[in-house]
């Protein structure tokens, strides 16, 4: 398998995805999976295929460039690092979601405060949304992990360190499996 991963960043404009979806597309590339986000009017995607044997990440990135030359994309492309069958890097337990958010002022370096706690118990963030908008108004800075925890990690006690530097920064928090989250908030 000859699996890229395509990372493109660019001023915020309709009409990226199609661009870039289409060039891989002529490349013979067949896209399967795809993550993007606007960040402050700045749009970051991520983009992983499954390119022609033949096709090298530096050969795949300099077409891609070539073919948006002047459209203002940064583009890089990596080869995927994925574990070899049986090697060991494929098995074990990918955890069960948690969700846990925190919402209260802004500060500097909550992000780092919390995923230090969540890496000293060998928690995985597997997906994060901080939105800080700055002010006093609790409700306009709030952060949004989701968390893989094994059954080998001890989690009562990275929940109970989590609440514990929540109280001291002044914020909120909720822990909840995201499968209660998932059935609370159904339409």
């Amino acid at each position: 398998m000859n699996k890229l991963i395509i990372t493109v960043l660019a001023k915020d404009r309709p009409g990226i995805i199609a661009k870039v979806t289409t060039d891989l597309f002529e490349l013979g590339c067949n896209l399967e999976n795809v993550n993007q986000m606007i960040l402050q009017g700045q749009f970051a995607g991520f983009f992983i295929v499954e390119a022609p044997a033949d096709q090298t990440p530096e050969a795949v990135e300099a077409v891609l460039k070539e073919k948006t030359n002047g459209n203002g994309l940064t583009i890089h492309v990596h080869q995927l690092d994925t574990p070899e069958a049986g090697s060991g890097d494929d098995a074990g337990d990918p955890g069960e979601i948690f969700l846990i958010t925190t919402i209260g002022p802004d500060q500097k370096g909550l992000v780092a405060r919390f995923s230090s706690i969540i890496a000293a118990h060998n928690g995985n963030i597997v997906n994060l949304k901080a939105v800080f908008k700055g002010g006093v108004d609790p409700n306009d800075n709030v952060m949004s992990y989701q968390v893989a925890v094994t059954k080998d990690m001890d989690a009562p006690a990275m929940f109970e360190a989590l609440r514990e530097k929540a109280k001291e920064l002044n914020l909120d928090i909720r822990i909840q499996h995201k499968n209660i989250f998932d059935a609370i908030n159904k339409i």
